[in-house]
């Protein structure tokens, strides 16, 4: 008869079954949660566009084997590590400011439109970055860079 074996108390460090080949490359995860990725995620978009370009052109091209493109999305992580290390190091205190401002609101960005528009100053300012959202049809104005919203926290 099996009995419940609690994990935290067991004698032996946990082991992976089924960990990657050596022919992968290994890479720290992130480390972060869904809000940082989130506040993140226009910078990461651009700053790693060729990475991220030939992942999903590896994934397309793919057939349906998810290991023949180990590498490149092992290329991607490494690049959005190297970039929320910048951020941390350069905006630490408006990127808090603005995924801590996602966090607490659903993860919705029209609701933090302030903290993002420090943060946007800071890595354009810093790391020569710019918030560009793809598909907003030319001559028009960013969605994040509206003065007055229709959408906000609370509606007119």
């Amino acid at each position: 008869m099996s009995g419940f074996r609690d994990s935290a108390s067991g004698s032996q460090p946990y082991k992976d079954p089924t960990p990657l080949p050596d022919s992968v490359p290994r890479v720290q995860e992130l480390g972060v949660t869904s809000a940082p990725l989130k506040s993140a995620a226009f910078f990461i978009g651009a700053y790693c566009k060729e990475y991220n370009e030939d992942f999903m052109l590896c994934k397309n091209e793919g057939q349906g084997d998810p290991g023949q493109c180990l590498k490149e999305g092992r290329r991607v992580t490494r690049c959005a590590t190297d970039l929320i290390n910048k951020m941390r190091e350069n905006c630490l205190e408006q990127f808090d400011a603005h995924w801590n401002c996602l966090e607490l609101n659903n993860q919705e960005y029209y609701a933090c439109r302030k903290p993002e528009r420090t943060l946007n100053k800071c890595m354009f300012k810093k790391l020569g970055l710019t918030k560009t959202v793809p598909g907003t049809p030319a001559g028009k104005t960013q969605i994040h860079e509206v003065e007055k919203p229709i959408y906000t926290t609370v509606q007119r």
